[in-house]
């Protein structure tokens, strides 16, 4: 069962990736981030790639050039992640067949990042936009734009955001801060997924 859930594991090491990427996969979670101003993040991709790439999305968050996009690439990753809208970075990512998601705030924005082949849109930080400002912003979206709401969303708000028409989250020191261990990510991991089913089913919108 997979959901719209992405796993923002900032400030992650590689001598405990492989643990924190297993524990999120057991708790329901299957698609993992790894931000680039984390330490040694290319390392952790790669092993998680390697690892649990099978059952799992792995990539990279702040990703802010091409050839951050290159270095994905290499070391397995699949999903590229930006806090900003830069074209170039969404056209290296679709050319190298990985998914891309852009980090927008305005219409003009997410247009321009459809129009370059952005698989989904980032809404960064989410907080500023909110439910209300996405249901605005849907109204003239293409049918089927995939939006994930980022930067102050969790448990508390995904019912709010799911009524929006909000695609999905992305998930950052609510289930991962520095220093925990996998065991606490896997319980703050199932308590996000226990929330994320029970607004989806709320919402009638089953996770797929």
């Amino acid at each position: 069962m997979a959901r719209e859930i992405i796993a923002i594991l900032r400030g992650v090491r590689p001598n405990e990736v492989l643990g924190i990427g297993e524990a999120l996969c057991h708790a329901g979670i299957t698609k993992i981030e790894v931000p680039l101003n984390s330490p040694e993040p290319f390392k952790s991709i790669e092993l998680l790639s390697k690892a649990i790439g099978n059952v799992a999305q792995i990539g990279a968050g702040t990703v802010l050039t091409a050839e951050q996009v290159e270095q994905v690439a290499d070391v397995g990753g699949a999903i590229v992640v930006s806090p900003n809208m830069v074209p170039e970075v969404i056209t290296a990512t679709k050319q190298l067949k990985l998914l891309s998601y852009p980090g927008v705030q305005t219409v003009t924005e997410c247009f321009t990042a459809l129009s370059h082949g952005a698989d989904g849109l980032k809404l960064f930080p989410s907080m500023l936009i909110g439910p209300a400002g996405l249901n605005a912003i849907s109204a003239v979206l293409p049918e089927g734009t995939r939006t994930y709401a980022v930067g102050g969303v969790g448990p508390a708000n995904f019912s709010d955001w799911l009524a929006a028409g909000v695609t999905g989250f992305g998930i950052g020191s609510f289930l991962y801060k520095p220093g925990q261990t996998a065991s606490e990510v896997k319980q703050s991991a199932l308590a996000c997924v226990l929330a994320y089913d029970g607004a989806s089913e709320s919402a009638g919108a089953k996770p797929s």
